[in-house]
């Protein structure tokens, strides 16, 4: 039944909460392990992807730091989101006098610069569609999450869900065809 996944994840993240909360740097690491994907594809659906990396870090010193205030274990990887999008939102209101400039060094191998330039094209497509869908579509591609795996993470409903990878990959699919009839 494919319902019982986000079950098993939320049943093996209890413990392992409880125990990052004693001080348990393994079962924090464990918890980093499972859930850091998750958290990346939340910062990538909000700022630019050259900053991830430091942010996916950021988020997980803060909720080490945190683990006090989470009242229920069974909830961290909503709560972890939470504390993405809110790190998402502080980091863009501190950039928002700053102008991005692309200043891409071509790699060494052609294939891998080529790879690199169409992840950047769909991350990028992904990010110019509307909110409700980025993050969905972030989730899915990104962290490789399943529709009740997504619901289950972000607190959003079943059905919810599954409208927006619809609408979201509808919409992407639009917006990849044009860039490539442009080009």
């Amino acid at each position: 039944m494919a319902s019982d996944a986000p079950e098993r994840v939320v049943a093996l993240d209890a413990p392992l909460v409880a125990a990052a909360r004693t001080g348990d740097r393994a079962a924090f690491g464990a918890l980093y392990r499972r859930h850091a994907r998750l958290v990346q594809a939340v910062l990538l659906a909000r700022v630019a992807p050259d900053s991830v990396a430091d942010l996916v870090q950021d988020v997980f010193l803060i909720a080490m730091n945190r683990m006090h205030g989470l009242r229920d274990d069974s909830a961290f990887a909503a709560w972890l989101a939470t504390i993405a999008r809110r790190r998402a939102a502080d980091w863009r209101r501190r950039r928002r006098d700053t102008t991005e400039l692309d200043e891409s060094v071509p790699d060494p191998a052609a294939r891998e610069a080529e790879d690199t330039h169409e992840a950047r094209a769909a991350v990028e497509a992904i990010r110019s569609l509307p909110e409700a869908y980025r993050e969905t579509l972030m989730l899915r591609f990104v962290a490789g999450l399943n529709g009740p795996e997504i619901a289950e993470r972000t607190g959003l409903t079943h059905g919810s869900v599954r409208v927006n990878l619809h609408r979201g990959v509808e919409m992407l699919r639009k917006r990849l065809n044009e860039g490539r009839s442009d080009g």
